[in-house]
């Protein structure tokens, strides 16, 4: 689990960087755990932009995770490290004792042919998955539920890792990977460990090409069309804008608060921001 780097041969290779796949242990997907994925460009079903700057990219197929881990006390083995294109992190492969076959999000350290079990009661190692009310203090997870049953939610992106650090009766509070602390139900399913791909957030696109490769539109600066276009388009040369940053409709951006007060805030012990 590495990067990759090009000489410069070309102005989009200097500054490129890759994973360089080491971990990935075989290339073609399980054909019983793929779906169609179709694409929107953006679009509603009314053919209008409800998402901007979406469009375009890589033909993909959905893998489906068993993000709830809901085949408990069957031990599995892992088969497969496999690369999802529609995540940045990876995925591995399980074949259950019954031979059932499931992908989950593969946690950093977990290899070929571990095993691994969901369960209340199992072991506390990579990859399995139990309550937290089982799980010791200070224990690093990812995949962490929010509500009981519904599957996992939080932590899932590459090298992303939550951490539990109080218990008390049938709740727990978790450090989340954004420093924010939040209070769970002790009933909530997680899996130990932080997950891989660890060095994904270093990577450097290095191309506009590459980004469309993934789906991603140019976007045009406010400042650089014209009034009719942007309320902070016009002026000579290259104005600054003259006025608070504000989307195309005029609303301001960069420092209005847009979060709505939702029953879910009083579970919060420690907001991200340290506030």
């Amino acid at each position: 689990m590495g990067l990759k780097t090009f000489r410069p041969n070309t102005p989009g290779l200097r500054y490129k960087t890759v994973s360089d796949f080491k971990e990935i242990t075989k290339k073609e997907p399980e054909k019983s755990l793929l779906r169609p994925l179709k694409e929107t460009g953006g679009r509603d079903n009314y053919g209008h932009v409800s998402m901007w700057l979406r469009g375009g990219g890589h033909k993909r197929r959905y893998r489906i995770i068993d993000f709830r881990r809901d085949k408990r006390g069957i031990p599995a083995r892992v088969s497969a490290i496999e690369y999802d294109p529609n995540r940045s992190a990876r995925i591995a492969l399980l074949v259950y004792k019954d031979g059932e076959k499931r992908y989950i999000l593969a946690p950093n350290g977990l290899e070929v042919n571990m095993t691994v079990e969901a369960g209340p009661n199992v072991e506390i190692q990579v990859g399995n998955a139990l309550p937290l009310k089982n799980v010791p203090l200070g224990t690093e997870v990812h995949n962490l539920e929010m509500i009981p049953g519904k599957g996992g939610q939080v932590a899932r992106g590459a090298g992303s890792v939550a951490t539990l650090v109080a218990k008390e009766g049938a709740k727990a509070q978790v450090k989340m990977p954004s420093g924010e602390v939040r209070i769970f139900n002790s009933e909530c399913y997680c899996t130990i460990g932080q997950m891989g791909n660890i060095e994904h957030e270093n990577i450097v696109i290095g191309k506009a090409g590459r980004n469309r490769w993934l789906g991603h539109r140019p976007s045009s600066r406010g400042v650089a069309m014209n009034p009719v276009d942007h309320p902070m388009g016009g002026g000579e040369g290259k104005s600054s804008g003259g006025r608070h940053p504000t989307t195309p409709w005029g609303k301001k951006t960069k420092g209005l608060k847009t979060r709505k007060r939702k029953n879910s805030d009083k579970l919060i012990v420690r907001k991200r921001k340290g506030k």
